[in-house]
């Protein structure tokens, strides 16, 4: 009963943020190897299976916003499909403590990219000759090997994908949109490769609870996210990331 009530909070507060600004999902499979005690592959199928949630439901409401460039997103998400599959591969075959120092890693990095990262005009960063959206060998190799990361790591996909886009001139809103929609194709292989590895009648109510309490956060984080100071919120995301990526690298706990 603990372990469900933990898994609800989590997903909530975690789903919320997600809704609120489109980043903090890479600290779910955080929180179940770390805080749980679970074995990487059940944290990641569980963490997985949430970002599809998340990811199907910010898409939509960035779709209907006019903030989501579906042609450009499938683009991206065949390579990040095959990608994903590549690193569940990857994963599965690298030992388990290794794994836990590449998704400590992860966060950690994803911490810094969101303290460092402007979010300034897409017009001050459009590079001049290029544009990602009419070059489909670039989009199939970006979308390749972000999805290998993420789904080798358990990083959710927006707060990887989203600056990248942005460094390359997509406008911030629609960077997201897409991030958020490209989530969905790398967590369908990753949760597939999962949970093939797991004790599925163990995991199946906690994947539920998950499920069920990370979507009404994202929900509700979705319908809030006007009156929330964004970039505070993201740096508290951020430094608390840090912190912990900090801590569990260097053995403080």
């Amino acid at each position: 009963m603990g372990i469900w009530l933990m898994t609800a909070a989590a997903n909530l507060v975690v789903g919320a943020l997600v809704g609120l600004c489109g980043v903090a999902g890479f600290l779910l499979p955080m929180f179940y190897t770390a805080g749980l005690g679970m074995s990487v592959t059940e944290g990641l199928a569980l963490s997985f299976a949430a970002f599809i949630i998340s990811g199907a439901l910010g898409s939509w409401n960035y779709k209907k916003a006019g903030n989501l460039d579906v042609k450009f997103g499938l683009k991206l998400s065949i390579g990040s499909l095959i990608g994903a599959i590549l690193g569940v591969k990857l994963n599965l075959i690298i030992p388990e403590e290794q794994v836990k120092v590449i998704l400590y890693l992860v966060v950690l990095l994803s911490g810094i990219s969101i303290l460092v990262r402007k979010d300034g005009k897409p017009e001050d960063k459009k590079k001049k000759g290029f544009s990602i959206e009419r070059n489909l060998p670039v989009t199939l190799l970006l979308g390749a090997v972000t999805g290998a990361i993420c789904s080798m790591s358990g990083a959710g996909g927006p707060v990887l994908v989203m600056p990248l886009l942005v460094v390359m001139g997509i406008s911030v809103r629609t960077a997201v949109g897409v991030a958020l929609f490209n989530s969905v194709f790398i967590g369908i292989p990753a949760v597939t490769g999962y949970l093939a590895q797991c004790d599925i009648k163990k995991l199946l109510p906690v994947l539920l609870i998950a499920l069920l309490t990370h979507g009404v956060g994202v929900y509700f984080g979705s319908k809030n996210a006007s009156r929330i100071n964004q970039k505070l919120l993201k740096t508290g995301i951020a430094v608390f990331s840090v912190g912990i990526a900090v801590c569990k690298l260097t053995g403080i706990f």
